[in-house]
């Protein structure tokens, strides 16, 4: 058989009854689309969250307090994360633990940090907002820096001063115009001054650093909080290629400190983590998580978007039975005159494929613009959306249109190729 004249026939068929086919093809659009817009938008998503890491910096390891739990894996996260959203405390991470770990040979540096939220005040201005305490050395590993003025000192640490460097947005809402530098504002109810300013940062991870006022943590956990412990701790690596190794050394240090008894576990021939008070994270692990999350969200998404085109396919399997059925006569003859099942259903998968192909190319654009549009919408409100659209996302939308078009298609095609001649003739 001509597969030319197949497709030629095929098309002027399906143009006959311009609204039908339009209405058939819809429902793969809408599918196609949201495989390209998914794909996309995912993406996007994993260049934000790599940009967002790195914005701390790929050289770090983070130490944050977690609640000890019977249960492994994510569900042993799950657990830990819901005590502490609940307001449950850990007050076993301390100073002590990081100066011991800033011993390491493999760490060149650590600060500790502790957030807490207090009312803020200059003259007639209010304004309630973010106290993060943290070391002096801070300002050497984070990636926040000074625009004016300077950073407290470990003297100023140890002294429990009365000193605050402040973001650009709390500089501009509390002085306006004026110099900050010198001024007395009020937090909670003592009188800080302040001695710095931070550069414009911005929002990582939805945390809005010009928004943040420091303040030494001895400060703040004696006179502003009244304890001991804080709630994270960062070091920066001499050599990234140990991190892994130094992040043990790190889970070693703090058990002992501790006194954890951590069990071995055979499966993943390590000490078990469940016991711990705490989680030792470096940035290749954080973007590995982040990443399986990214993809985990990814595939529930095209799982819903297959949903969408199963329904465009039924679709497209009753309309090819409604021209099956107008075409009845047209089949009759042609196999009375010598054409051969395979011809016929040759003849209407090429028809459905045609439709579902038709509709992939519609739902690429459609998809592609709407990325586009998403992109633009993002980054006016400041995130830092790439638009791209993937290889993969335009690979997987023709294989879908290819696949669906068969499926759909082949049941209806083949009716129509082992109908009988004559009784395709005498229904006319």
């Amino acid at each position: 058989m001509d597969i030319v004249y197949s497709i030629k026939n095929s098309i002027t068929s399906l143009s006959s009854n311009k609204v039908r086919t339009s209405l058939t093809v819809l429902g793969i659009v809408i599918g196609i689309a949201a495989i390209i817009i998914v794909f996309s938008a995912g993406a996007a998503i994993e260049r934000l969250i790599l940009s967002e890491v790195e914005s701390f910096g790929t050289d770090i390891i983070q130490t944050e307090i977690k609640i000890p739990t019977s249960k492994s894996g994510m569900a042993g996260e799950q657990d830990s994360a819901a005590g502490l959203a609940t307001g449950v405390q850990i007050t076993t991470l301390s100073l002590e633990d990081m100066e011991d770990i800033n011993r390491l040979p493999n760490i060149s540096g650590g600060y500790s940090a502790i957030l807490s939220q207090k009312q803020i005040s200059y003259s007639s201005q209010r304004k309630k907002t973010f106290l993060m305490g943290t070391n002096a050395s801070f300002i050497n590993i984070d990636k926040t820096e000074i625009d004016k003025g300077r950073f407290y000192t470990e003297d100023e640490n140890k002294s429990l001063a009365q000193v605050t460097v402040i973001g650009l947005k709390i500089k501009e809402e509390l002085f306006g115009e004026s110099d900050a530098l010198g001024k007395w504002i009020k937090i909670a109810d003592s009188k800080y001054r302040v001695i710095g300013v931070t550069k414009e940062r911005g929002s990582v991870f939805t945390m809005d650093f010009d928004n943040y006022v420091y303040v030494p943590i001895k400060t703040l956990q004696k006179k502003l909080m009244g304890i001991d412990y804080v709630t994270y701790m960062v070091h920066k690596l001499k050599n990234t290629e140990e991190g892994d190794k130094t992040a043990e050394k790190m889970r070693a240090i703090l058990r002992n400190n501790h006194n954890i008894e951590a069990p071995y576990n055979e499966k993943t021939e390590k000490l078990d983590v469940n016991k711990d008070d705490f989680r030792v994270t470096t940035m290749d692990e954080m973007i590995n998580m982040l990443d399986i999350i990214t993809s985990a969200i990814t595939i529930l998404l095209l799982a819903i978007v297959g949903i969408s085109l199963v329904v465009g396919g039924v679709g497209i399997m009753n309309i090819m039975y409604v021209i099956v059925n107008e075409r009845t006569s047209e089949i009759g003859l042609r196999k009375a005159v010598g054409a051969q099942k395979g011809d016929i259903l040759i003849q209407f998968l090429i028809e459905s494929i045609i439709i579902t192909l038709l509709g992939g190319i519609i739902g690429i654009i459609i998809g592609a613009g709407i990325s586009y549009l998403i992109s633009k919408g993002a980054s006016y409100y400041g995130l830092a959306w790439a638009f791209s659209i993937p290889l993969k996302s335009l690979i997987t939308a023709f294989i879908f249109s290819i696949f669906f078009g068969v499926m759909f298609g082949l049941y209806p095609a083949k009716k129509a190729a082992e109908m009988d001649p004559i009784t395709a003739l005498r229904l006319e």
